[in-house]
């Protein structure tokens, strides 16, 4: 009996030597009938008893096969011709956890179809013929935590469509047709952490549909055709982490308290019509990590706008219309560690743009009109710690170095690489510049030098003006200061100062608003539009404080015009005054219209010493 036993081991003994003249079906038979398992596999599907799978795609099938083993954990019936799923269709298939109906053409779910997969935990329906999902149809799913129902026609979902669902953690619902989400639509999801709206025709955010879902961690809404994000949106969703907005072509607007009430990490807003930062919207977040507006027609990042993003470590604005970063744009920003904006239309960035450089790790540029002057020298002595993401910045000008890229630049650089010339005010003739109270002011100011400076101006109260200022004063683009209603209060001495990176240049203007009485303009002065400035002989003439706008000229009709006015309203009260005491003294009744004098003659100085007592008296009659 031993030696029978060896011998009916011994060909076990050798099966690895042997196996690879066995082929592979062979031991999935031999491993079944050794572990006592009944594996089947339909005929027109391909099984794996290992990972108990069994898939069935792309076989044109218009039903589900028979003979699937009821082990199987997976099946994947994608890419055929179902077209209905009918009540207790996997009723044999309890241990199932994961099934695949994408790419048929089901248009319709009997309600219980699902009732016996206990255990399923991700479903499938991507690309079908659903127009609507029905109050019941996911009845059965306790444990379902992905669900797929995108690319289908769905119109509308209607009030607890997805009650049943209380373990659903990820719902892909794109691709659809939708009009209209119900208020109690996402009831019952009750942990529900990523949601994926897109290419619906959705008109509005579902607000009340969004308040159901208290646990939602991550939202996208994608290639809709909303116009406006409108205050308090998001206004429950206190968990909500990420955010993503992509492809709004008409969202040109977010209201100041749009965003009120989430605290996100990760916020995008792309491709749509974003034309200025809605910095109001953003300020709250004051956890914000990852930002990107890339593709929005933004043309600058203001100064100081940023500051209260106190965790802000990566800003993404490529693809845009950006022309300007100001200085201390992301000031206040000490975990900033990655800027891109590549492909706008930026010809410097300058280093006090941010708040410390030495944490900046990443900066892409490339694919912008850089002008390589001293601005862009702190980039070309950090370049060696600094990552610009794989894609070198270029110089647009000046000529002598167009196109080349900053690593071919040496370590030496050449006196005329990366120079500026400091900013200077050619004309520095003083001007004195007059107008009447409600006329119109023009103050002119020109500035060169390389780069070509910006020019703003202060006025005689201490205030800059540039051309961001609001109000009846503005500058234009070439520096020239309007003013369009002048006041009295506008008159003063106002300062231009032309600014680059290499220097200041001023020029101070004086205005006078006079508030009624004409001026004439002195002998030997020139007139400029609304204003006289007085000629000086030479050039380079420095302007003295202490010089006084000329006396004005009033001649006798303006004398004459000025004492009338002040004549007739003097006689006005008077009459007034009369006319009141004659009226009163009417109110008074009847009063006596005779009354007796004592009369007392004035004597000369001789006759002082006459007695007293010879005084007259006569009587008179008022009329």
């Amino acid at each position: 009996m031993q030696e029978a036993g060896k011998m009916v081991a011994g060909p076990f003994l050798d099966f690895p030597s042997s196996r690879a003249c066995w082929h592979p079906l062979f031991f999935l038979a031999l491993e079944a009938l050794l572990t006592g398992s009944s594996w089947s596999c339909p005929s027109r599907c391909h099984c794996s008893s290992q990972d108990r799978s069994v898939f069935c795609n792309r076989r044109r099938l218009t039903t589900v096969p028979g003979g699937i083993p009821p082990e199987s954990e997976l099946l994947d019936l994608s890419k055929n011709r179902i077209r209905t799923l009918h009540q207790g269709m996997f009723s044999r298939l309890q241990p199932l956890k994961e099934l695949d109906l994408s790419e048929n053409i089901i248009s319709n779910i009997e309600p219980g179809a699902f009732n016996s997969l206990q255990k399923l935990m991700t479903l499938r329906l991507k690309s079908n013929q659903l127009k609507i999902v029905p109050p019941g149809i996911f009845t059965g799913l306790p444990n379902l935590t992905i669900l797929d129902i995108s690319e289908n026609k769905i119109v509308i979902f209607l009030d607890h469509s997805f009650k049943d669902l209380f373990n659903l953690r990820r719902l892909e619902a794109g691709d659809n047709h939708l009009v209209f989400i119900s208020p109690q639509a996402f009831s019952g999801l009750l942990r529900l952490q990523q949601l994926t709206l897109e290419r619906c025709n959705l008109t509005g955010v579902p607000q009340l549909a969004l308040a159901q879902l208290r646990h939602l961690v991550e939202l996208r809404f994608k290639v809709l055709s909303i116009r406006a994000l409108h205050n308090y949106a998001f206004q429950r969703l206190r968990r909500l982490d990420v955010l993503e907005i992509e492809r709004w072509p008409f969202l040109a607007t977010l209201e100041p308290h749009s965003l009120s009430g989430l605290n996100l990490t990760s916020l995008a807003i792309t491709k749509c019509n974003l034309s200025t930062i809605p910095y109001e919207a953003f300020r709250h977040l004051a956890y914000l990590r990852f930002l990107d507006l890339s593709y929005n027609p933004i043309s600058v990042i203001h100064g100081k706008r940023l500051s209260d993003l106190l965790r802000l470590q990566e800003f993404h604005l490529s693809g845009g219309r950006l022309t300007t970063i100001a200085t201390s744009a992301f000031q206040g920003l000490n975990y900033f560690r990655l800027l891109n904006v590549s492909g706008n239309a930026l010809r410097t960035l300058e280093e006090g743009v941010f708040h410390s450089v030495g944490n900046l790790e990443i900066l892409r540029l490339d694919r912008n009109p850089l002008a390589c002057d001293c601005r862009l020298l702190w980039i070309i002595r950090r370049r060696r710690r600094l990552s610009f993401g794989g894609q070198q910045p270029a110089c647009a000008s000046p000529t002598t170095v167009k196109g080349k890229v900053f690593k071919d630049f040496s370590d030496v650089l050449l006196p005329s690489h990366f120079t500026c010339r400091k900013s200077n005010i050619p004309d520095k003739t003083p001007q004195w510049v007059s107008v009447q109270e409600g006329g119109k002011a023009t103050l002119t100011c020109r500035g060169e030098g390389d780069p070509h400076p910006t020019i703003y101006w202060v006025s005689p109260h201490n205030i800059r003006l540039d051309s961001n200022h609001k109000g009846h004063v503005r500058v234009l683009a070439d520096g020239t200061l309007e003013i369009d209603y002048t006041l009295a209060q506008d008159s003063g001495a106002y300062q231009c100062v032309a600014s680059n990176a290499a220097g200041n240049d001023t020029l101070v203007v004086h205005l006078r608003v006079d508030n009624g009485i004409p001026i004439q303009p002195s002998t030997g002065s020139r007139l400029i539009t609304s204003a006289w400035i007085p000629t000086t002989r030479g050039t380079g003439s420095n302007f003295n404080r202490s010089e006084t706008f000329p006396p004005p000229l009033i001649d006798v009709g303006t004398l004459v015009g000025v004492l009338a006015m002040g004549f007739l309203p003097f006689l006005s009260s008077v009459s007034v005054c009369f006319v009141f005491i004659f009226f009163w003294s009417k109110s008074k009744g009847k009063v006596k219209h005779h009354a007796t004098f004592e009369f007392v003659p004035h004597y000369s100085h001789a006759s002082w010493n006459k007695p007293r007592g010879g005084g007259s008296k006569f009587a008179m009659k008022l009329m």
